[in-house]
């Protein structure tokens, strides 16, 4: 690993930026209304204007080098799209964000153009196919992509500035997934214990939020972090929108998706995180969270209670007997039914492996709540965990094997398997990710001036 030789605050083209007049798009999906906030600084005055700088070198990696102009303009960028406003507390924390999202994006490009000559294939995205994003990212906004270039021109963001942003953004994400996404097997035992833990949480109070990430290590220490955080606090008390932040400035997964993190409960979350929330007020903004290895944003969206009837999805397998059949008929309805119990591999399988054997009828019970189910079948589906099987229960019917398919409490839609998996897959890319570049800054050459 090779250390940074000069490491300076850029002071010059920090202080250019504040001869900006900058505002946001205010494009239709990054309007959001401002969420009062908790304990939340008062809003910061309006810098002074200042005269542009000349052009010079902000930064060389490897071999590249990353110019002042080239940083003003991710600076701008950073501002347009985040919609925040250039202060002169806020000015360090925007350089030096530009700053390390420059250099990430030469150290990934660096190593996309190698591996390219290396395995002779394309990975880097081609003009086309950047042209293709910015449509969609325009459409999405209910414009074409030159009236969003347009736009951006008019707040001084050259184009070639943000398509290299989505060139790097993009052909990195694809060479991550193309790398490793077959490699990733998300295995039943992890869908199943991601399906307890909702299960459990289900009973307890529930939060749809959505969360900024600062990592303290990626951005110098937890008081740079801190004071970071308190910057977009109140920036996003000012009215810049909470998910236009997220995507410039969290390092959570969730970024990508505006910072939505869904619906969370108690203990999926850092306690200090957990403690803001039953605080917090649905239409309300945390104040800066510090947690072990950062500073977490949190804007609660909605919250609603733990539900109370806990339902369940449920298969069975029956041998049909009389009230008062033999003790004989008994033990030989319970001999079929144990050894057929190993041959069922899953809920979906049931069916077709019980309809092979005689005398055995499968059906689907669905689903239905706990405390409704004939008393036989309560305990066995209180007790068992998603995709067990009971043992042999007597009811006046005959003798039933019960398989529970699902849980969930009411008053909300569980994620099915693919849902589950999916979620699961993404949240190890992005580990992925995050650990080969912090492997290539490391081995990089940075120098900072």
């Amino acid at each position: 690993m090779r250390s940074a030789r000069s490491v300076t605050k850029l002071a010059a083209s920090a202080a250019s930026i504040l001869a900006l007049t900058v505002a946001s798009l205010g494009l239709p999906a990054l309007a959001q209304e401002a969420p009062p906030v908790v304990g939340a600084a008062p809003a910061a005055p309006a810098a002074p204007r200042a005269n542009p700088l000349s052009e010079s070198v902000a930064a060389v990696v490897n071999d590249d080098i990353i110019s002042s102009y080239d940083l003003m303009q991710r600076m701008r960028l950073l501002m347009v799209t985040s919609g925040m406003q250039p202060t002169q507390e806020n000015l360090p924390q925007l350089e030096q964000e530009a700053l390390r999202s420059l250099i990430d994006e030469h150290v990934q490009m660096q190593e996309l153009r190698r591996v390219e000559k290396a395995q002779k294939i394309t990975i880097i995205s081609t003009d086309k196919e950047v042209d293709e994003q910015i449509e969609d990212i325009a459409k999405g906004n209910n414009m074409s992509g030159q009236q969003l270039t347009q736009q951006l021109a008019a707040q001084g963001v050259g184009i070639d500035t943000w398509r290299a942003q989505i060139r790097a953004d993009s052909s990195w994400q694809s060479w991550i997934q193309g790398r490793y996404g077959s490699r990733l097997r998300i295995g039943d035992d992890q869908v199943k214990a991601f399906e307890r833990r909702q299960a459990d949480a289900a009973s307890k109070p529930q939060y749809q939020v959505s969360e900024v990430f600062i990592d303290s290590v990626r951005v110098g220490g937890m008081d740079t972090a801190l004071n970071g955080a308190k910057q977009l606090v109140s920036q996003m008390q000012q009215g810049a929108p909470f998910p236009a932040v997220a995507r410039q400035f969290s390092a959570s997964p969730t970024a990508a998706n505006g910072g939505d993190a869904g619906w969370v409960g108690l203990g999926e979350m850092p306690p200090e995180v957990d403690a803001a929330l039953e605080q917090l007020r649905p239409g309300q903004l945390s104040a800066p969270i510090p947690v072990r290895d950062g500073v977490y944003i949190i804007y609660l969206r909605e919250k609603r209670s733990g539900a109370k009837a806990a339902l369940v999805d449920l298969k069975q397998v029956a041998v049909a007997l009389p009230k008062d059949a033999s003790q004989t008929q008994v033990d030989a309805a319970n001999k079929v039914l144990l050894d057929l119990k190993p041959k069922i591999a899953n809920c979906e399988t049931l069916e077709a492996t019980a309809g092979k054997v005689d005398g055995v009828v499968a059906g689907d019970l669905g689903e239905a709540e706990i405390t409704d189910l004939a008393p036989a079948f309560q305990e066995a589906a209180n007790t068992l965990k998603v995709g067990q099987i009971s043992d042999p229960i007597r009811t006046d019917a005959g003798l039933h094997l019960i398989a529970v398919c699902g849980k969930r409490q009411s008053g909300g839609a569980a994620p099915t398997h693919d849902q589950i998996e999916n979620r699961l897959r993404g949240q190890q890319l992005a580990l992925i990710s995050k650990r080969y570049l912090r492997d290539l800054r490391n081995s990089a050459t940075i120098e900072t001036r």
